[in-house]
């Protein structure tokens, strides 16, 4: 099979097209021919020596598929030959073909095709675990997410909102505030204008939001608690300024606030069957029903996958970058 590999570590020309044996689907796992294949941000991390796979994972990058179902490892049960499914993968999604266990395989959602199909498995788990499994967030509470126009971004906005959570965001550009605030967000702030700790003050009358998604990290983490209400909780899921910062933690005893995070690509095959099982309850339903979409940016070939990873860096896009097959 076609597939595209790390030829070192560095810049998206290191994404190089290969030939590689076809995967064979283990036990309790199933093949799936790859129609589209999504790009997220820790296959950039990846490509640069900084995340590598956790043991026993493809070497190859790409963490979320969507195809059709070609083969069945032993004990497979739930799912047959033929079915058109996305699944969340530990790596060997830039591929033509790529194995996934039957546990973190889902239908495709009615009324989407396969581009859309594999930009949700990444961000749906990622977004349901931290906000929904980890930080508790309900209906009536407020949320702010920042990088509101990422993928991961765009996915918790229409969530969030689905689930009765007034959401505020922060993005960088005046399209993206237009983009995150038709997806459902109550006020999109700027940052490069604008100090998001002065807006969710005043939109929230001092009060704070209850939870934040961040991806930010650096000094973000210090203001990020100026934002939170009592008992708040911060979740962190990325540092895109970097994973070191001093803080105060007075205000995190005076008023109960919780910090936490996580990441998904090392957890265990029983967790991201449990995750995979709530999202088939609690938010396939939103998507059939048209409340929630994913977004996408673009599309590129599997051959340009380096083009696709310098869209991403340039931090232009808005919404999900895809592989096409």
């Amino acid at each position: 099979m076609r597939a595209v590999e790390l030829r070192g570590f560095g810049g998206p020309e290191v994404l190089t097209v290969c030939e590689r044996p076809r995967p064979e689907p283990g036990a309790g796992e199933v093949l799936i021919r790859v129609q589209a294949a999504g790009v997220n941000r820790p296959d950039v991390v990846q490509r640069q020596g900084k995340y590598p796979p956790p043991p026993g994972a493809s070497d190859l990058p790409g963490l979320e598929v969507a195809g059709e179902v070609v083969a069945l490892g032993q004990g497979v049960q739930t799912l047959a030959i033929g079915e058109s499914v996305c699944a969340l993968l530990t790596g060997g999604g830039y591929a033509e073909y790529a194995a996934a266990p039957a546990s973190q395989v889902l239908p495709v959602p009615a009324g989407l095709d396969m581009v859309q199909a594999a930009a949700l498995p990444e961000a749906a788990f990622t977004v349901w675990n931290n906000l929904f499994m980890r930080a508790a967030l309900k209906s009536g509470e407020r949320l702010l997410v920042h990088g509101g126009a990422s993928g991961i971004g765009t996915t918790a906005i229409q969530l969030a909102h689905a689930r009765g959570v007034t959401v505020y965001t922060t993005v960088g550009t005046a399209q993206k505030a237009t983009l995150c605030e038709a997806l459902g967000a109550r006020r999109a702030i700027r940052y490069r204008d604008e100090d998001f700790v002065e807006v969710i003050s005043e939109c929230t009358d001092g009060q704070g939001v209850d939870v934040i998604l961040d991806m930010i990290g650096g000094d973000y983490l210090p203001r990020n608690l100026k934002c939170l209400a009592e008992d708040g909780r911060h979740v962190s899921i990325a540092f895109l300024h970097g994973a070191r910062v001093e803080l105060n933690f007075m205000p995190v005893m005076l008023r109960r606030l919780t910090l936490t995070g996580s990441t998904l690509r090392a957890r265990s095959v029983a967790f991201k069957a449990e995750v995979a099982a709530q999202l088939s309850r609690e938010v396939w339903p939103l998507i059939e029903g048209g409340r929630l979409a994913p977004v996408i940016d673009s599309t590129f070939p599997l051959a340009s996958a380096a083009e696709a990873h310098r869209r991403m860096d340039s931090g232009a896009h808005a919404g999900k970058i895809v592989l096409t097959n």
